[in-house]
């Protein structure tokens, strides 16, 4: 984990996969110093004492959902102190960034931790977060469509008290560069550290499979959109992977079931071509109200080309999705189920 500052604008003001379209949005800008505007949200609400990260913000930068007692709130849910600017009361002496990270598990994979980091010399960062939000105009700047996701900042006094300051943005509404750069030069400090899910395991990143994936059979027929698969329809396919899923109780019959990785490999020729036979029938989808606990995924290993989608239990329906687009519903069986198993 890191702990200086050159790439900690990337990590922590994650830039969202929003695509590179330009939008005008924004006037003059104004050349800094302190001050509001009229939008600006007030002073911020001072918290009395600050616990942890673990305790005060447990979903912050949230990547899996938080595991049961991975930590409760200090504050009521929803109840943060009010975000706002900093007072004259108010001295902060001390920086707190609660996040997520994703990094190598022992042994492969990957999983998610929970750290607190911290820094003490804050001078620049305090002096950027006093200054006003730039104007937003009548689109004479123009304006990316990327997303900059601020981290979850908390700054502390020398009593312990905390508050959320405001972030002041530019004339595109992101934090302002002076903000993101004080922030990316932080000397910050891991002070805790605790892992709280796995988001690949080792045998699934062997196995070249994600960790989850959603049972589209059951999500396709419940919207009631594939057609019947055609008698010989059954595309052709270079290699393909198996990546098989257990759906866990709570999932089954949800508007989109998401299953966890069980086993997964490259099939073998003489399989997957007697796989893709049992494909090719011609019997229309039975009439089947039951969720699958256990479903198969079939994709090309280059991951170009059709995926198939096959309930391993309950109705034993199968799905074919074809690019560019469509999808076709099938029956399958106990022999087709076989021939996806574990060996």
């Amino acid at each position: 984990m890191r702990s200086g500052g050159t790439t900690l604008v990337a990590t922590l003001l994650g830039l969202g996969l929003c695509g590179l379209v330009l939008a005008g949005c924004a006037g003059p800008a104004d050349t800094g110093g302190s001050g509001t505007t009229s939008k600006d949200p007030g002073p911020a609400e001072i918290a009395e004492k600050w616990t942890s990260c673990a305790k005060i913000a447990p979903q912050a930068g949230a990547v899996l959902p938080v595991p049961p007692g991975a930590g409760g709130s200090a504050t009521p849910a929803g109840v943060e102190p009010r975000v706002g600017r900093i007072d004259g009361d108010f001295v902060p002496a001390t920086a707190v960034l609660c996040g997520r990270d994703v990094v190598p598990k022992a042994g492969g994979g990957r999983e998610q931790v929970a750290t607190e980091r911290r820094a003490d010399d804050i001078g620049p960062l305090v002096a950027a977060l006093g200054l006003a939000d730039q104007e937003r105009g009548r689109g004479e700047v123009a304006c990316t469509a990327d997303m900059l996701v601020p981290p979850w900042l908390a700054l502390l006094d020398d009593r312990g008290r905390w508050l959320r300051p405001y972030l002041p943005t530019d004339a595109c509404g992101k934090p302002r560069p002076e903000v993101r750069a004080a922030l990316d030069g932080l000397r910050l400090t891991t002070v805790d550290s605790r892992t709280l899910g796995v988001v690949e395991s080792s045998e699934a990143e062997a196995a070249g499979c994600a960790q989850r994936w959603s049972d589209m059979v059951w999500v396709e027929a419940t919207l009631g959109r594939p057609g019947r698969v055609a008698p010989g329809a059954g595309p052709k396919a270079g290699p393909l992977r198996l990546c098989v899923y257990q759906v866990p109780p709570s999932e089954r019959g949800s508007g989109k079931p998401g299953g966890d990785f069980v086993y997964g490999r490259p099939l073998p020729p003489q399989r997957q071509a007697d796989v893709l036979r049992a494909l090719a029938g011609t019997r229309p989808a039975a009439e089947c109200a039951t969720p699958a606990s256990r479903f198969a995924v079939l994709r090309a290993v280059d991951e170009s080309g059709p995926e198939w989608y096959v309930e391993l239990d309950a109705c034993r329906r199968f799905l074919v999705v074809a690019p560019p687009g469509g999808s076709q519903l099938g029956q399958g069986d106990a022999a087709l189920a076989a021939l996806l198993g574990p060996s």
